[in-house]
């Protein structure tokens, strides 16, 4: 008989209850045990969602994020966060987000650098290490959850990062190499392992996903050296895998002394016969069947054609799970009654998928007859996505073959566009601004969900959001910023605003995901070809220009960033869906510059996320992502300055396919990695402005004018002062203004100071000392 199971959940409730939760908590308004009584039913909710399973996730559930929950099960939260036997959710806090100096009285904490998870919109806190850094072990997090699971009459399967991951996905602080702590770490896994089988656990899940990435010979073997430490361990260890495909790591996987390994059969499906063949016999073969990633419905006769043959050479040994954990996709498809008929049949969610893979297995273990209505309702609801007219349009194809080289160029240099937008915008040295959005109160929220309603009036709607407008220009002026934004009142995101106003887009209602602690967002569905029906943000900035006579950047997001924050279509190459994307923002760009917007910003935060896991992948991909950028931005005159921002990745080893995009000016994160970023300029000399941000927005820390200064006289040392810009790190949407204004407020004082210090551009563009 197959078995059922799956690597992960989604953790943040169907309506979003631990994200209000812990904003709750974060803010005082609710207790401690108050926040657990809300975690532990979510918990059992979750649970019950998964309990046709036969084994489900326990320890999968974070208040923040998993890997954090690592480093504090294996005693290696920051010594910034507060000694060991402090208040322990305070110390969790305070690595995940930070804490400004006035909170308690005491010194302030930075918080903890974060990442992309893998290619995912998932971010997760860095773990840090140093070459005297020593672990200890503290499981109470993960035995209370197995044993909730156990009470509660759930078979549970705990899932912990593992070891050669765990230190794959951290950062040396000091220079010095993760894998010499690899000795330290393994007793305290060993040890963990031990008190989870004493605690009943009979399969322990160990995440190794670093396993789909290109390995040097050095972490190779340091999984040999890991997973022969722990084979004495008693708890049956099944090793996972997801992402991609295992490629030259695939024999290492089968040869590790564990009881089953994980593949993601949706990335990687040409591997599992190999793995089949390849495989001890009294192993187990774990095939993530069902996309744990998107929300399409699973082709469930074809992937039976192929899972029956490997059933029956396999037998008991074959279980069946989604190809990753479900934290990346929505809860419940069955809440979404606004949806489009059509498209909502095509779709399945977090609770949807589970049907899925219990209808496979049932067919597998009883015969497809046993679930012939099953299947008949997929096969309509596939059918009818690859027959359906609204997912091809003949004009946007040909639009896609005429494409050449030409439309990516500017008229002219960067050198030469320089001097002329210098003339046309006569911005001081260090000019200061902000990446677009400031903070979404409730009222703005609140206008616009009485506007999707219709308790709101479209003339009534406007006069809102333009009164919000004003009341941005107002305050970027009197902090004395030098280019302004109008804000974003009218954006729910930055993606599902401009889908909405595309046609291919559909939306749902609550199709939210985690993007990190509280963080969520709602990706749109991009299901057919993309057209641009009408203009999209040309009155809004050409409301707020009105305002001022200081620039007002028009703000756009980019078709890579369109393209990865959506569930995107997966029956056509993403390169081509990407395209249709570029040539309708081109379109918005062409527009605005036409209505006298001289700054335009295309904002492609999640450029990088989209890159392969495998260097030897990575070039394909960034040639045609950096040909969709400039078949965007580049359709403008010399004079008007295009700029771009990318958010929390790591950048350093695509700076040359970066400065390929030709942005006037790059704004980037560099805060909370302390300038980090800066190291790549040392080796390569990236010829346009760039504006390292200054500013974590995403911790409630209010910087310092001292502080910014700092990191921006870092930044000096390899870029040129007059290429320099200073500006957040990312938009302001989710902080307050009572953290903003003294926040933006040192940084344009910082920013002033700099001029004074600093060395000014002469008129032939050398520098000279005051």
């Amino acid at each position: 008989m197959v078995t059922t199971h799956s690597l992960g959940y989604p953790r943040i409730g169907a309506q979003r209850e631990l994200k209000f939760a812990l904003e709750a908590y974060w803010q005082g308004r609710l207790t401690e045990e108050e926040l657990e009584i809300t975690a532990s039913d979510l918990r059992r909710r979750h649970w019950q969602d998964q309990q046709a399973l036969d084994l489900v996730p326990a320890g999968d559930f974070s208040l923040y994020d998993q890997v954090l929950d690592m480093s504090e099960t294996l005693g290696h939260l920051p010594e910034r966060a507060g000694k060991p036997g402090g208040h322990k959710l305070d110390r969790y806090f305070r690595a995940a987000r930070g804490r400004g100096a006035n909170d308690d009285g005491c010194c302030g904490t930075q918080a903890g650098e974060m990442t992309k998870w893998f290619d995912t919109n998932y971010h997760y806190i860095v773990p840090e290490f140093h070459r005297n850094t020593e672990f200890g072990l503290d499981s109470t997090r993960i035995l209370a959850q197995l044993d909730e699971a156990k009470k509660q009459g759930f078979r549970a399967k705990p899932v912990i990062i593992g070891p050669v991951t765990y230190l794959w996905l951290g950062k040396a602080k000091d220079g010095s190499d993760p894998l010499a702590l690899l000795e330290r770490l393994l007793p305290v896994y060993g040890e963990l392992l031990d008190q989870l089988a004493e605690a009943g656990a009979e399969w322990v899940q160990v995440d190794e996903p670093a396993l789909v990435t290109e390995l040097d010979d050095r972490w190779r073997h340091a999984f040999s050296l890991a997973y022969h430490h722990l084979k004495a361990a008693r708890p049956k260890l099944l090793l996972t895998t997801y992402f991609g495909q295992l490629r030259e790591n695939l024999q290492l996987a089968c040869e590790l002394p564990v009881a089953g390994v994980h593949l993601d059969a949706v990335a990687a499906r040409p591997e599992a016969d190999r793995l089949a063949d390849w495989l001890a016999p009294h192993k187990v073969l774990s095939l993530g069947v069902i996309n744990g990633r998107n929300i399409w419905k699973t082709d469930l006769i074809a992937t039976l054609d192929w899972l029956e043959p490997l059933h029956s050479r396999l037998g008991d040994r074959l279980w069946l799970a989604p190809s990753c954990s479900l934290l990346h996709v929505p809860v419940d498809l069955e809440r979404e009654d606004k949806l489009d008929p059509e498209v909502r049949q095509w779709l399945c969610f977090a609770r949807q998928k589970l049907r899925e893979l219990a209808t496979l297995a049932k067919a597998l273990n009883h015969g497809r007859a046993s679930v012939a209505r099953e299947l008949e309702d997929n096969r309509i609801a596939v059918h009818s996505r690859r027959r359906s007219p609204r997912t091809r349009n003949p004009a946007v194809r040909e639009a896609i073959s005429r494409i050449t080289p030409q439309l990516g160029q500017r008229n002219t240099t960067f050198e030469a566009r320089h001097k002329l937008q210098s003339k046309a915008l006569p911005l001081p040295l260090f000019p200061t601004t902000t990446i677009g959005s400031f903070p979404q109160t409730g009222d703005i929220r609140q206008v616009r969900q009485q506007y999707r309603t219709g308790k709101l009036s479209k003339a009534d709607y406007l006069t809102r959001i333009k009164q919000e407008i004003a009341h941005c220009i107002h305050e970027q002026e009197s902090l004395g910023l030098d280019v302004l934004v109008h804000g974003e009142a009218e954006r729910n995101d930055m993606v599902e605003y401009f889908g909405e106003q595309l046609d291919g887009y559909a939306f749902s209602r609550f199709g939210w995901v985690q993007s990190y602690g509280s963080r969520c967002v709602k990706p749109p569905i991009l299901f057919g070809d993309i057209t641009r029906p009408r203009a999209m943000t040309v009155d809004w900035i050409r409301y707020a220009q009105s305002l001022t006579d200081k620039p007002v950047k028009g703000m756009l997001t980019g078709p890579v960033t369109m393209l990865n924050w959506s569930f995107v279509r997966d029956d056509q190459p993403r390169a081509e869906t990407c395209w249709q994307l570029a040539l309708a923002i081109r379109e918005e760009v062409q527009e605005l510059e036409r209505a006298g917007t001289r700054i335009i910003q295309i904002d492609e935060a999640a450029l990088r996320e989209g890159l392969p896991l495998r260097k030897s992948d990575w070039q394909d991909y960034l040639d045609w992502a950096i040909d969709a950028f400039r078949i965007a931005a580049n359709g403008v005159d010399d004079t008007t300055q295009i700029h771009t921002h990318m958010c929390y990745s790591e950048f350093n080893d695509i700076i040359q396919a970066i400065a390929r995009m030709d942005a006037d000016v790059i704004t980037i994160e560099t805060s909370r990695s302390d300038m980090e970023l800066l190291d790549a300029f040392q080796d390569f000399e990236y010829p346009n402005d760039i504006g390292p941000g200054v500013y974590d927005i995403h911790s409630p820390n209010v910087p310092e004018q001292a502080g910014i200064i700092a990191l921006m006289e870092k930044a000096a040392e390899r870029i040129p002062a007059q290429r320099l810009w200073v500006n957040p790190d990312c938009g302001l949407k989710t902080r307050q203004w009572h953290e903003v204004r003294p926040a933006l407020r040192a940084m344009v004082a910082a920013a002033r100071e700099l001029r004074q210090r600093l060395p000014q551009p002469a008129d032939n563009g050398e520098l000279v000392s005051q």
